[in-house]
Protein backbone atom coordinates (compact mmCIF):
# COMPACT_ATOMS: atom_id res chain seq x y z
CA UNK A 1 0.00 0.00 0.00
CA UNK A 2 1.37 3.57 -1.03
CA UNK A 3 1.31 6.23 1.37
CA UNK A 4 -1.15 8.04 -0.19
CA UNK A 5 -3.49 4.97 -0.78
CA UNK A 6 -2.80 4.94 3.57
CA UNK A 7 -3.54 8.60 4.18
CA UNK A 8 -6.94 8.58 1.95
CA UNK A 9 -9.78 9.56 4.29
CA UNK A 10 -12.35 6.95 4.39
CA UNK A 11 -15.98 8.08 2.51
CA UNK A 12 -18.29 9.12 5.21
CA UNK A 13 -22.12 9.51 5.23
CA UNK A 14 -23.54 12.88 5.15
CA UNK A 15 -27.29 14.02 4.67
CA UNK A 16 -29.57 17.07 5.91
CA UNK A 17 -33.46 16.66 5.37
CA UNK A 18 -36.05 19.23 6.34
CA UNK A 19 -39.75 19.42 5.93
CA UNK A 20 -42.43 21.93 6.61
CA UNK A 21 -46.05 21.78 6.77
CA UNK A 22 -49.02 23.92 6.67
CA UNK A 23 -52.91 23.86 7.49
CA UNK A 24 -54.80 24.66 4.01
CA UNK A 25 -58.56 23.30 4.41
CA UNK A 26 -58.92 21.52 7.30
CA UNK A 27 -55.21 19.86 6.52
CA UNK A 28 -51.82 19.54 6.76
CA UNK A 29 -50.08 20.38 3.66
CA UNK A 30 -46.43 20.19 3.07
CA UNK A 31 -44.93 23.77 2.75
CA UNK A 32 -40.94 23.11 2.25
CA UNK A 33 -39.26 19.73 1.34
CA UNK A 34 -35.49 19.56 1.23
CA UNK A 35 -33.18 16.81 0.88
CA UNK A 36 -29.45 16.55 0.55
CA UNK A 37 -26.75 13.31 0.54
CA UNK A 38 -27.53 10.51 1.95
CA UNK A 39 -30.70 11.82 3.51
CA UNK A 40 -34.32 11.53 2.13
CA UNK A 41 -37.88 12.07 3.51
CA UNK A 42 -40.57 10.42 2.19
CA UNK A 43 -44.84 10.93 2.82
CA UNK A 44 -46.97 8.76 2.41
CA UNK A 45 -50.61 8.89 1.80
CA UNK A 46 -52.64 9.27 4.96
CA UNK A 47 -56.50 8.83 5.43
CA UNK A 48 -57.34 11.62 8.04
CA UNK A 49 -55.89 15.36 8.35
CA UNK A 50 -52.51 14.68 9.65
CA UNK A 51 -49.22 14.14 7.45
CA UNK A 52 -46.86 11.33 8.17
CA UNK A 53 -43.34 11.45 7.02
CA UNK A 54 -40.42 8.96 6.71
CA UNK A 55 -36.69 9.74 7.12
CA UNK A 56 -34.31 7.51 5.38
CA UNK A 57 -30.65 7.09 5.61
CA UNK A 58 -29.83 5.87 1.89
CA UNK A 59 -26.44 5.12 3.72
CA UNK A 60 -27.86 2.46 5.47
CA UNK A 61 -26.29 2.96 8.38
CA UNK A 62 -24.01 5.29 10.25
CA UNK A 63 -20.17 4.64 11.46
CA UNK A 64 -17.00 7.45 12.82
CA UNK A 65 -17.67 10.94 11.15
CA UNK A 66 -21.23 10.08 9.71
CA UNK A 67 -23.34 13.33 9.66
CA UNK A 68 -27.07 13.45 9.70
CA UNK A 69 -29.12 16.40 10.15
CA UNK A 70 -32.70 16.47 10.33
CA UNK A 71 -35.34 19.22 11.01
CA UNK A 72 -39.22 19.67 10.76
CA UNK A 73 -41.45 22.54 11.05
CA UNK A 74 -45.31 21.98 11.76
CA UNK A 75 -47.03 25.03 11.23
CA UNK A 76 -50.20 26.22 13.45
CA UNK A 77 -52.75 23.77 13.39
CA UNK A 78 -50.97 21.12 11.79
CA UNK A 79 -50.18 17.50 12.87
CA UNK A 80 -46.86 15.25 11.52
CA UNK A 81 -46.04 12.38 12.93
CA UNK A 82 -42.18 11.43 11.54
CA UNK A 83 -40.65 8.11 11.55
CA UNK A 84 -37.98 6.02 10.18
CA UNK A 85 -37.58 3.41 7.55
CA UNK A 86 -36.09 1.05 9.49
CA UNK A 87 -34.18 0.54 12.49
CA UNK A 88 -30.82 2.97 12.47
CA UNK A 89 -27.51 0.88 12.89
CA UNK A 90 -24.54 2.33 14.36
CA UNK A 91 -21.31 0.59 13.07
CA UNK A 92 -17.96 0.03 14.25
CA UNK A 93 -16.20 3.13 14.20
CA UNK A 94 -12.60 3.43 13.43
CA UNK A 95 -11.98 6.89 14.43
CA UNK A 96 -14.57 9.97 14.94
CA UNK A 97 -18.09 10.14 16.29
CA UNK A 98 -20.95 10.03 13.74
CA UNK A 99 -23.49 12.65 14.86
CA UNK A 100 -27.22 12.90 14.44
CA UNK A 101 -29.10 16.23 15.31
CA UNK A 102 -32.40 16.87 15.18
CA UNK A 103 -34.54 20.18 15.37
CA UNK A 104 -38.21 20.08 15.34
CA UNK A 105 -40.72 23.48 16.12
CA UNK A 106 -44.11 23.15 16.26
CA UNK A 107 -46.73 25.51 16.17
CA UNK A 108 -49.95 26.82 18.15
CA UNK A 109 -52.19 23.90 18.42
CA UNK A 110 -49.83 21.66 16.77
CA UNK A 111 -48.91 18.28 17.59
CA UNK A 112 -45.84 16.56 16.85
CA UNK A 113 -44.88 12.46 17.22
CA UNK A 114 -41.47 12.05 16.88
CA UNK A 115 -41.78 8.34 16.39
CA UNK A 116 -38.32 6.54 14.99
CA UNK A 117 -37.33 3.06 15.17
CA UNK A 118 -35.12 1.49 16.98
CA UNK A 119 -31.34 2.83 16.63
CA UNK A 120 -29.01 -0.65 17.35
CA UNK A 121 -25.74 0.52 18.62
CA UNK A 122 -22.84 -2.59 17.52
CA UNK A 123 -19.79 -3.42 19.75
CA UNK A 124 -17.04 -0.41 19.48
CA UNK A 125 -19.61 2.25 17.84
CA UNK A 126 -19.36 5.91 18.53
CA UNK A 127 -22.34 8.37 18.02
CA UNK A 128 -23.87 11.80 19.78
CA UNK A 129 -27.02 12.64 19.02
CA UNK A 130 -29.03 15.32 19.61
CA UNK A 131 -32.93 16.58 19.80
CA UNK A 132 -33.72 20.27 20.02
CA UNK A 133 -37.44 21.04 20.19
CA UNK A 134 -39.39 24.46 20.54
CA UNK A 135 -42.91 24.47 21.64
CA UNK A 136 -45.55 27.46 21.87
CA UNK A 137 -47.71 27.23 25.00
CA UNK A 138 -50.30 25.40 23.36
CA UNK A 139 -49.32 22.74 21.23
CA UNK A 140 -47.99 19.00 21.88
CA UNK A 141 -44.85 16.91 21.55
CA UNK A 142 -44.49 13.35 21.99
CA UNK A 143 -40.95 11.78 21.28
CA UNK A 144 -39.79 7.90 21.66
CA UNK A 145 -36.31 6.92 21.52
CA UNK A 146 -35.34 3.58 21.97
CA UNK A 147 -32.13 1.66 22.06
CA UNK A 148 -30.68 -2.21 21.36
CA UNK A 149 -27.04 -2.79 22.71
CA UNK A 150 -26.61 -5.25 19.54
CA UNK A 151 -29.26 -7.81 18.14
CA UNK A 152 -29.49 -10.42 20.70
CA UNK A 153 -31.24 -12.91 18.31
CA UNK A 154 -28.13 -12.50 16.47
CA UNK A 155 -25.57 -13.05 18.85
CA UNK A 156 -24.17 -9.86 19.27
CA UNK A 157 -23.35 -7.76 22.27
CA UNK A 158 -21.76 -4.45 23.04
CA UNK A 159 -18.88 -4.53 25.15
CA UNK A 160 -17.12 -1.14 24.57
CA UNK A 161 -18.02 2.40 23.00
CA UNK A 162 -19.74 5.54 23.20
CA UNK A 163 -23.54 6.73 22.89
CA UNK A 164 -24.07 10.13 24.40
CA UNK A 165 -27.75 11.39 23.48
CA UNK A 166 -28.61 14.94 24.34
CA UNK A 167 -32.11 16.57 24.55
CA UNK A 168 -33.74 20.17 24.82
CA UNK A 169 -37.11 20.59 25.30
CA UNK A 170 -38.79 24.01 25.34
CA UNK A 171 -41.96 25.37 25.59
CA UNK A 172 -42.79 28.95 25.33
CA UNK A 173 -39.46 29.46 24.93
CA UNK A 174 -38.70 28.37 28.39
CA UNK A 175 -36.28 25.10 29.14
CA UNK A 176 -39.38 22.19 30.05
CA UNK A 177 -37.49 19.53 29.78
CA UNK A 178 -33.41 18.42 29.44
CA UNK A 179 -31.79 15.07 29.74
CA UNK A 180 -28.09 13.88 28.76
CA UNK A 181 -27.43 10.30 28.18
CA UNK A 182 -23.92 9.01 27.78
CA UNK A 183 -22.56 5.20 27.71
CA UNK A 184 -19.02 5.52 27.44
CA UNK A 185 -15.83 2.79 27.97
CA UNK A 186 -16.69 -0.05 29.78
CA UNK A 187 -20.74 -0.19 28.24
CA UNK A 188 -20.89 -3.93 29.38
CA UNK A 189 -19.81 -3.24 32.86
CA UNK A 190 -21.40 -0.62 33.23
CA UNK A 191 -25.35 -1.59 32.17
CA UNK A 192 -25.10 -3.92 33.83
CA UNK A 193 -25.64 -2.58 37.12
CA UNK A 194 -28.51 -2.53 38.64
CA UNK A 195 -28.90 1.22 38.78
CA UNK A 196 -28.02 1.52 35.19
CA UNK A 197 -29.81 -1.45 32.96
CA UNK A 198 -29.71 -4.13 35.18
CA UNK A 199 -28.16 -6.33 32.44
CA UNK A 200 -30.74 -5.83 29.79
CA UNK A 201 -29.97 -4.34 26.22
CA UNK A 202 -33.03 -2.90 24.97
CA UNK A 203 -34.47 0.71 26.67
CA UNK A 204 -36.54 3.42 25.75
CA UNK A 205 -37.67 6.73 26.78
CA UNK A 206 -41.13 8.07 25.73
CA UNK A 207 -41.68 11.93 26.64
CA UNK A 208 -45.07 13.61 25.87
CA UNK A 209 -45.54 17.15 26.56
CA UNK A 210 -48.88 18.75 26.35
CA UNK A 211 -52.00 18.92 28.39
CA UNK A 212 -53.03 15.34 28.59
CA UNK A 213 -49.95 14.60 30.56
CA UNK A 214 -51.91 13.38 33.67
CA UNK A 215 -54.97 11.67 32.29
CA UNK A 216 -51.98 9.62 29.72
CA UNK A 217 -49.98 9.06 33.50
CA UNK A 218 -53.00 6.79 34.89
CA UNK A 219 -53.49 5.13 31.28
CA UNK A 220 -50.18 4.10 30.76
CA UNK A 221 -49.04 2.79 34.04
CA UNK A 222 -51.04 -0.49 34.38
CA UNK A 223 -49.23 -0.83 30.99
CA UNK A 224 -45.85 -1.19 32.90
CA UNK A 225 -47.06 -3.53 35.53
CA UNK A 226 -44.75 -6.50 35.79
CA UNK A 227 -41.80 -5.17 33.39
CA UNK A 228 -39.25 -3.16 34.77
CA UNK A 229 -39.90 0.68 34.23
CA UNK A 230 -41.79 3.71 35.22
CA UNK A 231 -43.73 6.38 34.77
CA UNK A 232 -43.92 10.19 36.22
CA UNK A 233 -46.03 13.05 35.01
CA UNK A 234 -45.52 16.51 36.29
CA UNK A 235 -45.17 19.92 35.15
CA UNK A 236 -47.23 19.67 31.95
CA UNK A 237 -45.08 16.62 30.86
CA UNK A 238 -44.91 12.79 31.21
CA UNK A 239 -41.71 10.44 31.06
CA UNK A 240 -41.55 7.03 30.25
CA UNK A 241 -38.79 4.72 31.04
CA UNK A 242 -38.45 1.18 29.85
CA UNK A 243 -35.58 -1.73 29.96
CA UNK A 244 -36.48 -4.79 28.42
CA UNK A 245 -33.74 -8.25 27.80
CA UNK A 246 -34.17 -7.77 23.88
CA UNK A 247 -36.02 -5.70 20.91
CA UNK A 248 -38.57 -7.72 20.97
CA UNK A 249 -39.53 -7.78 24.53
CA UNK A 250 -39.04 -4.36 24.28
CA UNK A 251 -41.72 -3.47 21.42
CA UNK A 252 -44.47 -5.63 23.28
CA UNK A 253 -44.05 -2.95 25.80
CA UNK A 254 -43.59 0.14 24.06
CA UNK A 255 -45.77 -0.20 21.51
CA UNK A 256 -49.27 -0.28 23.69
CA UNK A 257 -47.45 2.51 25.32
CA UNK A 258 -47.34 4.19 21.99
CA UNK A 259 -50.91 3.81 21.32
CA UNK A 260 -51.94 4.98 24.30
CA UNK A 261 -50.52 8.42 23.97
CA UNK A 262 -51.93 8.66 20.38
CA UNK A 263 -55.37 8.70 21.61
CA UNK A 264 -55.46 5.07 20.47
CA UNK A 265 -54.23 5.48 17.01
CA UNK A 266 -51.93 2.49 15.84
CA UNK A 267 -47.69 3.07 15.17
CA UNK A 268 -46.61 3.69 12.03
CA UNK A 269 -47.36 0.75 9.26
CA UNK A 270 -43.65 1.13 8.43
CA UNK A 271 -42.67 -0.46 11.93
CA UNK A 272 -44.73 -3.63 11.16
CA UNK A 273 -42.91 -4.05 7.96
Amino acid sequence: MTNAAAATRPQRAEGRGHLAAKALDGRTRLRELYQEGAAKIRLPDTFDSSMEAVIINTAGGLTGGDRMNWSIDAGPDTRIDVTTQACEKIYKASSATAEVTTTISVGAKARVDWLPQETILFDRSSLFRRLDVDLEDDSEFLAVEAILLGRKAMGEAVETGLFRDRWRIRKGGKLCHAEDLQLIGDVALLTRADAVLGGKVAFATVLYVGPLADAYLSAARPLLEGHRGGASSWAGKLVVRLSAPDGFALRKILIPIISTLRNGAPVPKVWNL
